[in-house]
This record gives structure tokens, sequence and C-alpha cells, in this order.
């Protein structure tokens, strides 16, 4: 199995500069979170152990929620894009069947 100790450190690095940005301590973050502060210390740090429902929680205060959209969405179909621009677009809508 892959370790992605790289890429949970980023992300508790990106997680540490917005929470400094905001100018807010580890001790306010963790009270917006509902968690404790050895635990958002954990997020900072990239551990692995940190449940998701932490890290949905934060990008819901940081108002990045919108981000998880992107997360394991379905990859763009070029082709059924082109098919769709090139059909012509109906003049009325069709009729209902009874």
């Amino acid at each position: 199995m892959k370790c992605f100790s790289k890429e949970l450190q980023s992300l508790g690095m990106r997680l540490r500069t917005m929470r400094l940005r905001r100018n807010e301590s580890q001790a306010i973050l963790a009270a917006r979170l509902g968690v404790s502060v050895p635990t958002l210390r954990k997020m900072e740090g990239g551990s692995s152990s940190v449940l998701i429902g932490h890290w949905v929680a934060a990008l819901e205060i940081l108002d990045r929620v919108g981000d998880l959209e992107t997360v394991l969405a379905e990859p763009e179909d070029l082709f059924k894009r082109m098919e769709q621009m090139e059909r012509p677009m109906p003049l009325r809508a069709s009729r209902k069947k009874s």
C-alpha cells in the first residue's frame, strides 16, 4: 500500500496557512471544528489517523467545502461534450405521451 505522508503533510500545511491567514489560534479553530487542540495539531501535521469528518468540518469553516465536488468526480468525456455541442437545439419541447 502506498504511503500518502507527503500529500497529508501538504494538506496539513495548507490548513495551518489558512488558519494563520485568518489570524486564528489553534485553540479557536479547534473549538470551531469541535475537536481538541491535539487533534488539530495532528491535522496540521499530516497525521493519517484524523477522521475525514474533521477535514470536512474544516473545509466548511474555511468556505472550501465546494472543493469536495472534485474529489472522485466523474471524469469529463470530451467526445460526449462535443456531440452535445454539435446537436441542434430543438425549437420546442417534445409532446408528452399519455
